[in-house]
């Protein structure tokens, strides 16, 4: 394997990009008053990204991806921590997948 100054220049690139996101959400979130229709946008976005990430592979798949889905919801849901809730959803798939 070689390595390649591009690879590093886009790495550092996509870096700077996701920096100045961060920032400027940072910068912009500052001026926008926290009401309580704001709060419960920004508490659902939690779960709106995990079924992002969940859909496309059931939508393809079958019965344990679906149940893997649902698990991942009702954790996210219930407030738990995101990686709790991909956790539970993964082990809840191949639990299905042995099950099945």
């Amino acid at each position: 394997m070689t390595f390649d100054q591009t690879i590093l220049i886009i790495i550092a690139v996509m870096t700077a990009a996701a920096a100045a996101c961060r920032l400027a959400g940072f910068w912009f979130m500052r001026l926008i008053p926290i009401t309580p229709r704001v709060e419960a946008g920004l508490k659902a976005i939690p779960i709106a990204v995990m079924i992002g990430i969940i859909v496309p592979p059931v939508i393809k798949g079958g019965i344990p991806e679906t149940v893997g889905l649902i698990a991942t919801m009702a954790v996210v849901k219930l407030g738990a921590n995101d990686l709790i809730a991909v956790l539970i959803g993964m082990a809840s798939v191949a639990a299905t997948r042995a099950l099945l």
